[in-house]
């Protein structure tokens, strides 16, 4: 009998070209926040993009003067440097001010993934990493027209029968391996994963994007106070 090779992570088994040329609200909403997000790390000059996709989020962060450096496993995306996330070995400790990994960490085996978190927090003093929600999410959003205020009221909607897979991914017309919300990946069991390699500095929901799970992680490794 052939003994089976080990899984190694690969590209995304979809037409990446004919993907790379669309552009949906949810691509604007997230680069938005990216930028967002930086601005409220002191220092964020220098940052690694892991997975530029469209390109839309490095326009932006480079027209607003960020020093940014794209890295992907796929050629397709023209990036800087070609490569997976589980292994940054190509870059000094604390190379970069921050690491930006929107919905990428959800693309590896969850074997990968503490060992993903870890190169990230060798690598710079701040981390942004988006992940998906599973499930549909509905949402009420109420604007009286007071001061500005608004209140939002959200359900998800998620399969707990459905386990993470192993070694196939299976989400998402088979691109995700696991997302938050399933068994072992409550929003809970990822910031304990995390919380090893980072200090927590937020953690919250996108309420323009209702998929996504946004956090904003100070690393441990860099040894700075996280500010």
């Amino acid at each position: 009998m052939m003994s089976r090779e080990p899984f190694k992570p690969d590209v995304m088994p979809v037409d990446r070209a004919e993907w790379r040329k669309q552009l949906n609200l949810s691509n604007f909403i997230n680069a938005y926040y990216q930028y967002r997000d930086l601005t409220s790390l002191t220092g964020s000059g220098n940052v690694l993009l892991i997975g530029p996709g469209q390109g839309l989020d490095v326009a932006v962060l480079q027209w607003q003067g960020y020093n940014v450096t794209t890295f992907d496993i796929d050629e397709t995306f023209e990036p800087d440097i070609i490569g997976s996330v589980h292994d940054l070995s190509i870059f000094d400790d604390q190379q970069f001010d921050v690491v930006i990994a929107s919905h990428v960490l959800e693309h590896l085996p969850v074997r990968f993934l503490d060992e993903s978190l870890a190169e990230i927090s060798r690598v710079s003093r701040y981390a942004i990493i988006y992940l998906p929600v599973n499930g549909r999410h509905l949402q009420i959003r109420l604007r009286p027209g007071i001061m500005g205020f608004y209140w939002t009221f959200g359900l998800d909607i998620i399969n707990f029968f459905r386990r993470p897979s192993g070694e196939v991914p299976e989400f998402m017309s088979g691109q995700h391996f696991w997302e938050v919300g399933l068994p072992g990946f409550k929003k809970c069991d990822i910031k304990k994963r995390m919380s090893k390699q980072f200090i927590v500095k937020n953690i919250y929901r996108n309420q323009d994007w209702l998929p996504s799970l946004n956090f904003i992680l100070c690393s441990k490794q860099a040894m700075t106070k996280c500010r």
